[in-house]
């Protein structure tokens, strides 16, 4: 009861901040029951009346209630099925900046974490440089066999676990109540929306994943000349405590510096997504928060990532999914990308393939009469998951995720080269990613698998046989025992008793054969 109302009055609080900035504006009162209507009106009532759009209130409304309603808005950033296409827009700017907490107090965290004096671990530790919602950044400088090396460190924020668990609970309690007054709503599955934010935060909160993650991507990159990512330092890295090198570099947002500094911008701007689109299609695991400040250019002309907290990841069903449409897109094949949607399972059988392709084409043709550096790859992605919604497609998150980071990786783009042609700069890395995986080649390779494992079936086959034959020596000889024991005035009775038994007994034999195939 008293949870109840704890959470009643933090909903309450939040309620309040939302409807001072006018963000229930958001709202669509005819969505709405009648009582609920009533309760919006008198919401709005007391709306601060303020310029922007309510889009643009909303990103000022989470800022004012905290660390975790800012997480939040930055999570809804990647719904746009959700929160609608203009809130999406607006929430991708909230910057996640929040005061930062005390040196000394980072220093006991650390120290916690890690078991030992800061001195021991660090020849230098700066004040803050950078503080989030979650974490903020520390320059250092360590000592190593080759020298001193000047590293960043991220340190959790003391308590900002309790802080998180508190809200995420206020707001399952609020998604059960929108379910519970307002039914048509439960196809936007609130209560799983603040499950997953809390999944992502938590993941967010342990640094040694975000480690691992920096650690997976060097090592699917670490033969890309192009691109580079720092290298976590694993005995200074535990739960709340991370550290990586230092990237000295250039944001790619100051193109006055890029220039200062004789780097070519175009080369720059190509090399930004083809990066992504290799991380994305050629190794299925992305950086998904690629904005201008989390991206640098070293003194080499080498793209380099930061800030791992989160991160895609596509099988590779998703893969070829998004490379067959690309490929589409560009040789104009809209047969081939409806067959796409299709094969991949993502539009259910019922529609017509040709419908869809109908559809496709009302997307692509306008496109292709447009100069290269007019179309955007990352709106044809939008417009295609606005039609595929018409053709009862499921919101895949992984899919709504990649699309939102790439519509943040062509502006930065484009903003060092807006003449762009993003269909040529694609190409050849999703080319050779179907040449490889789908073309010839991946199929003699996935031809090369399959007898590989018949190969090492094969070679087992003779102990999965000697096992099946002294199964089957154990069965005849626990059914001969059973029958042994029975009086003879009592076989004929129960000769349907052991008929069942021995049944029994061979389902076992077979059972413990297919599980020792199964192991192959």
């Amino acid at each position: 009861m008293i949870g109840s109302l704890v959470h009643l009055a933090r909903n309450a609080r939040a309620g309040f901040v939302l409807a001072r900035e006018g963000a229930l504006s958001l709202i669509d009162p005819n969505a709405l029951p009648p009582s609920a209507r009533l309760g919006l009106r008198v919401a709005r009532m007391i709306e601060r009346r303020s310029g922007g759009d309510s889009a643009a209130r909303l990103s000022t409304a989470l800022t004012r209630l905290g660390p975790s309603y800012v997480k939040f808005g930055q999570f809804l950033a990647t719904r746009p099925d959700i929160v609608g296409a203009a809130a999406a827009l607006d929430l991708e700017r909230l910057q996640d900046r929040m005061p930062p907490f005390p040196r000394a107090e980072a220093v006991r965290v650390v120290e916690s974490a890690l078991g030992r004096p800061l001195s021991e671990m660090f020849v230098a530790f700066s004040e803050p440089l950078a503080a989030a919602s979650i974490a903020q950044v520390h320059k250092a400088v360590i000592r190593t066999n080759e020298g001193d090396l000047t590293v960043a460190v991220k340190v959790v924020r003391p308590g900002v676990r309790e802080g998180f668990a508190r809200d995420l609970q206020a707001m399952r309690a609020a998604a059960r109540l929108f379910e519970r007054w307002v039914p048509d709503a439960r196809r936007l599955k609130p209560v799983e929306i603040v499950d997953a934010l809390a999944r992502s935060v938590s993941v967010e909160m342990d640094l040694r994943l975000e480690a691992a993650a920096v650690s997976e991507l060097a090592e699917n990159t670490k033969d890309d000349l192009d691109f580079r990512v720092p290298k976590p330092e694993w005995d200074l890295t535990a739960r709340d405590v991370l550290t990586i090198t230092w990237i000295d570099g250039i944001r790619l947002n100051d193109v006055a510096a890029i220039e200062a500094a004789g780097l070519d911008r175009v080369a720059l701007g190509r090399t930004v997504i083809q990066s992504f689109l290799r991380h994305a299609i050629r190794d299925g695991f992305f950086h998904a928060d690629m904005h201008p400040g989390n991206l640098f250019v070293d003194d080499q002309g080498r793209l380099v990532a930061v800030d791992f907290g989160i991160m895609g990841r596509l099988g590779m069903k998703e893969r070829r999914f998004l490379a067959e449409i690309l490929l589409g897109f560009i040789q104009r094949d809209y047969l081939r990308v409806a067959r796409v949607h299709f094969e991949a399972g993502y539009v259910p059988p019922h529609h017509s393939v040709e419908d869809f392709a109908q559809a496709i084409r009302a997307i692509g043709e306008p496109i292709h009469d447009r100069r290269a550096d007019e179309i955007s790859m990352a709106k044809l992605l939008t417009l295609l998951f606005e039609i595929t919604a018409l053709f009862d497609m499921a919101t895949r998150i992984e899919l709504v995720m990649l699309q939102k980071t790439m519509v943040v990786v062509e502006g930065v783009a484009r903003n060092l080269d807006p003449k762009l042609d993003m269909w040529t700069t694609s190409e050849p890395v999703v080319r050779t990613w179907m040449e490889r995986h789908i073309g010839p080649v991946g199929r003699i390779e996935e031809a090369g698998k399959g007898l590989m494992t018949l190969a090492g079936l094969a070679a087992d086959l003779p102990d999965m046989a000697l096992r099946a034959q002294r199964i089957l020596a154990r069965v005849d000889d626990l059914t001969a025992r059973n029958l042994a024991r029975d009086d003879a005035g009592r076989v004929a009775g129960r000769s349907r008793g052991h008929g069942w038994n021995t049944a029994a007994l061979w389902i076992i034999a077979l059972s413990l054969m297919i599980i020792a195939f199964g192991e192959f």
